[in-house]
């Protein structure tokens, strides 16, 4: 059943049904920048065209191919949702992504990770020493509320309707983040972290990109704060299914990529082969 809804009523809609997701801040970002290119029009006349347009629009802006295919992604979602779900539209156009190069997992040393924290503003610098104590990620860390917290037992825990997995989280809390917590203890009557009153939504500032600078740091996300968790615990011995745990992954393979950092459970097997140097 084809009908005259156009890509505003669909993205408006969309956002409606996905507003109990942990994703919905990305979601809304991206679809800002969809509506650029495609508010007002029909979703009959979104065509593999206008598709192969926002692609092209997309990657002229300079951003990697992954965020290329987060854009592609959406729109193929939503137009998918309109179509089988919605029944707005009878067909939707093919929409295929980019190829992606495998990255290398980017983390810090201590050193660099002590320089960042001294350059961030308090605010940043106590959800960042945070998000390095626990490996959560950065919408847990915003959004984290004293109601959350157990100081007495060190202990938090995210909510499954907060969790990426949907399955609950057990957060232990090390010496770092019980020394944070104390210290915001008073500033905010709900949420951990705020800032000037208010509860802080993005932390990918200026303020963030001009310390990353300050401290003599490129190619550092926000995100790979959780990476340097992880890539720590693997590098001090921790095995990879407690990692797993800890960090609230649903996959085993999605820790598998920190393996290399510690193959210390290997070195004795590495004894077995006789020598081939005479002596």
């Amino acid at each position: 059943m084809v009908s005259g809804k156009t890509w505003d009523e669909a993205a408006e809609r969309w956002l409606c049904e996905q507003s109990h997701k942990a994703s919905l801040h990305s979601d809304r970002s991206i679809i800002r920048w969809l509506d650029k290119h495609l508010a007002g029009l029909p979703l009959i006349d979104i065509n593999r065209s206008v598709v192969s347009a926002v692609h092209h629009k997309k990657l002229a802006t300079g951003v990697a191919n992954g965020t290329v295919n987060r854009t592609l992604a959406l729109l193929r979602a939503i137009l998918l949702r309109a179509a089988h779900d919605w029944e707005w539209i009878d067909s939707t156009p093919k929409v295929r992504l980019l190829r992606e190069p495998v990255r290398r997992i980017r983390y810090l040393t201590r050193s660099q990770a002590i320089r960042l924290l001294h350059e961030l503003p308090e605010h940043l610098s106590d959800m960042a020493t945070f998000s390095l104590a626990t490996g959560l990620r950065k919408s847990n860390v915003t959004r984290m509320e004293w109601s959350q917290v157990d100081m007495k037992r060190s202990l938090a825990w995210i909510h499954p309707d907060q969790a990426k997995t949907k399955k609950a989280i057990a957060v232990p809390l090390n010496a770092d983040a019980l020394r944070v917590l104390t210290k915001r203890i008073g500033v905010h009557q709900k949420f951990v972290f705020s800032y000037k009153g208010d509860p802080i939504v993005q932390v990918s500032t200026a303020a963030w990109y001009k310390a990353l600078k300050r401290a003599g740091i490129q190619d550092f996300r926000w995100h790979d704060l959780r990476h340097t968790w992880a890539s720590w615990h693997v590098q001090s011995g921790t095995p990879l299914y407690v990692v797993q745990e800890l960090g609230g992954w649903e996959s085993y393979e999605m820790v598998r990529r920190y393996a290399h950092l510690s193959a210390g459970h290997l070195a004795v097997f590495a004894n077995n082969l006789s020598s081939l140097m005479q002596h």
